[in-house]
């Protein structure tokens, strides 16, 4: 019984970002990376999967440059059982790409539940986890905030605008995880020393054509800076005008 979580490795959510010299890609120097944060929710509702049935392996597994091992590792010490490594040399590679490799691996393993994060923290594309699912020819539940496990079927709350949708499916299946679904764990020591015993198993695959790509990347524009209209009532007609006719919010 598998309980396949997968994960990116991203900059860290408070890194100052550069973009380099090709115009196409950031700049690492100094960058810190990490698993992209909605990952961790579903590393978590992996894990809980697992000691709920009592048996099975978490297997974690990355699509990512050779750096990301470290990334791995903390799933492991964060209590994954194995982790699986494809080694991918393409720094940005599109959903599609991604989730045909993906699929294939995830595939072999023969996986009861798979978990991703809703999005990632730096493409925030939301389409990964929905097209594996699309090419094992499983169910999907996306954005869950609650999964309630009974046998061989689940039920997921999802949130919606406006409300909370609820979701019956069948198992085998797919869910990427929204926050709120669980608490993630912090690794313990022990957790830690443990993981760097344990191996990282390296994979190759096959190579899965790309449909997008990158022609640039550009800077937010900087904010304009505040202007102060006048004070008290008197300032409102000025206001309301600059909102309609310059800001165009009213």
């Amino acid at each position: 019984m598998n309980f396949v979580v997968c994960i990116k490795r991203v900059p860290d959510t408070e890194a100052r970002i550069k973009i380099a010299a090709d115009g196409k890609s950031i700049d690492p120097t100094g960058v810190q990376f990490i698993p992209s944060p909605y990952d961790e929710f579903a590393i978590e509702a992996a894990l809980l999967q697992k000691e709920k049935a009592g048996a099975g392996e978490v297997i974690a597994v990355c699509l990512g440059p050779a750096e990301a091992s470290g990334e791995l590792r903390k799933c492991l010490a964060m209590g994954a059982d194995r982790a699986i490594h494809l080694k991918d040399a393409h720094a940005h590679r599109d959903p599609a790409s991604t989730a045909a490799i993906l699929a294939k691996a995830i595939g072999d393993l023969s996986p009861r539940m798979v978990f991703f994060g809703k999005s990632s923290a730096d493409h925030g594309n939301s389409q990964v986890g929905v097209q594996v699912a699309e090419r094992l020819g499983l169910p999907s539940v996306s954005e869950i905030v609650t999964l309630e496990v009974e046998g061989d079927t689940a039920k997921a709350h999802r949130e919606i605008e406006g409300g909370v949708e609820i979701v019956s499916t069948s198992i085998p299946a797919v869910f990427t995880a929204q926050k709120g679904l669980n608490k993630p764990r912090k690794a313990s020591l022990k957790g830690i020393m443990a993981a760097k015993k344990k191996t990282i198993e390296e994979l190759a695959y096959d190579e899965a054509p790309e449909g997008l790509e990158i022609v640039s990347l550009d800077p937010p524009p900087e904010r304009q800076a505040g202007r102060i209209v006048g004070e008290g009532a008197d300032a409102v007609p000025e206001l309301v005008r600059l909102l309609r006719e310059e800001a165009k919010v009213i």
